[in-house]
């Protein structure tokens, strides 16, 4: 089992990924720890706002350690933002049959009235360092655009309309293994 977890930031991704890996066995990676790791490391003169060359740079890792664990049978579950919409054009039908690829999504309605909830939780996972420029409107249109590329078909949507329970969904997107 591969599953990719992908969404709008603040959606609780990496809370998810964890709650799968532990309940599962499975192998936990976080795009931004290996994101980091490059830039950090100098292996990578990007930055952590050069998002579009960003995504283009961790795809060609990423899809090629998803092909590595399906090899090796073993479960993966890679979360963050940089899952490009097309990721399914990175593997044959074989490994497509091993790999589910979920996208976590805020409605409007659920930002604006639990906007300061969102903050606050912002932490629950990942010490963030500086949240401040956040705002309802930004995630808003960033929700937006994940909600269209689930209509599209490119991922599986988990909507996110009332308090977010990592448990719940965990349940939901389990149920039919």
């Amino acid at each position: 089992m591969i599953a990719f977890i992908t969404g709008a930031s603040h959606t609780g991704k990496t809370l998810l990924a964890t709650k799968i890996a532990r309940e599962t066995g499975a192998l936990a990676l976080s795009i931004d720890l290996l994101k980091m790791g490059l830039i950090r490391s100098g292996h990578t003169a990007l930055t952590p706002y050069d998002d579009e060359e960003m995504e283009k740079y961790l795809w060609s890792i990423l899809s090629e350690m998803a092909k590595t664990a399906i090899e090796n049978q073993q479960d993966l579950v890679i979360e963050g933002g940089y899952i490009p919409g097309n990721w399914k054009d990175s593997f044959d039908e074989g490994e497509l049959e091993n790999i589910t690829a979920y996208c976590l999504t805020m409605s409007e309605g659920y930002i604006r009235s639990h906007f300061d909830d969102i903050v606050k939780h912002a932490n629950v996972i990942e010490a963030r360092l500086d949240d401040s420029e956040l705002s309802e409107d930004e995630l808003v249109r960033e929700n937006a655009y994940y909600a269209t590329q689930c209509a599209a078909g490119r991922y599986i949507a988990i909507p996110i309309a009332a308090p977010y329970d990592a448990d719940k969904v965990y349940k939901e997107i389990m149920s039919p293994c």
